[in-house]
């Protein structure tokens, strides 16, 4: 953001509180009120001038405070920035972020624990991104701002207190539309996202002391996917289990398991398995953690896979 004076952060509360998560805290001390702009209470607001700053020539960096509060935006996501390049054949590019906490597990009200990325991937000339560490939220927040194209950058509200971990600022961007290998295995193939790959990864611990190695993928970006990553996983361990909170029906599971039924069938030993949220409403806190996706749900899809013949 020091390096490019075009990157302008705005949303409610982005300034002085930085953010219902303090993920904004200090910058508008750091870079001034011209650059780390407090807006009204008005999503379609947030993001209409997203859209008028980007083809202006700034990089406006937007925040809707949850991602339950998302829907207003759509008509500027749908109708405006995503199709901005196509609409001026070239002339002019929409290059905002729009950032949103994403998902459950904080114990939250209502609107406060939406999971609707596959309503986002959905949309064509969008980039939808969801960090599962630190790490990774720093090197794919630098290329989404770096991005000439919109990108909705879903932050898992979980990770902000629960992942800790050293990151340097030193200004290197990760690849986006590159699913990431966080653990090498041969007998099946766990695929997941943002904040569940907490999960996935222990089940893979849990899976390994029954002598059963899980390559574990996080996926990243969800629009456009790295296909190649994924087909090639399960091309050696021949079989796959897709994890993610949230509801089943529609979810972007279901484009994983559509991706290897056309293009895997061959390698396939067993079923491809999902492993999600359910088809209801996320309920209030006292039993979100039964609608998640828990360890034992994914260890015990993983060892039915394995045990498929």
């Amino acid at each position: 953001m020091q390096d490019d004076p075009s990157v302008v952060v705005l949303g409610e509360d982005v300034g002085v509180n930085g953010g219902v998560f303090r993920a904004t805290i200090g910058l508008q001390e750091r870079f001034g009120s011209e650059r780390v702009l407090d807006t009204p209470l008005a999503e379609l607001l947030i993001s209409g001038l997203c859209v008028g700053m980007a083809v202006q020539g700034l990089k406006p960096v937007g925040e809707i405070q949850f991602m339950g509060f998302l829907y207003p935006c759509i008509d500027q996501l749908v109708n405006h920035a995503s199709r901005m390049r196509n609409r001026s054949q070239g002339r002019l590019t929409c290059p905002m972020v729009l950032r949103t906490p994403h998902g459950a597990g904080i114990r939250a009200p209502e609107h406060h624990s939406e999971s609707t990325e596959a309503m986002l991937a959905h949309i064509p000339g969008l980039r939808v991104v969801i960090p599962s560490s630190p790490e990774r939220a720093y090197g794919l927040l630098l290329a989404a701002i770096r991005d000439p194209d919109p990108v909705v950058f879903l932050e898992p509200t979980r990770l902000y207190r629960s992942a800790k971990g050293e990151v340097e600022d030193n200004g290197e961007a990760l690849p986006l539309d590159l699913a990431f290998v966080l653990r090498e295995g041969r007998d099946i193939t766990l695929i997941s996202w943002g904040a569940m790959l907490k999960e996935t990864m222990a089940a893979a611990d849990a899976l390994a002391v029954e002598g059963i190695t899980a390559e574990v993928i996080d996926l990243a970006t969800l629009k456009p996917y790295d296909e190649d990553t994924l087909l090639a996983s399960v091309a050696k361990t021949g079989r796959c289990v897709i994890v993610h909170e949230a509801s089943r029906t529609g979810g972007f599971g279901a484009e994983i398991a559509a991706l290897v039924a056309e293009r895997g069938l061959g390698s396939l030993l067993a079923p491809v398995t999902r492993v999600t949220g359910y088809d209801t409403i996320i309920p209030m806190a006292r039993l979100e953690q039964r609608y998640m996706p828990s360890v034992d749900r994914i260890v015990t899809a993983a060892r039915k896979a394995c045990q498929f013949s």
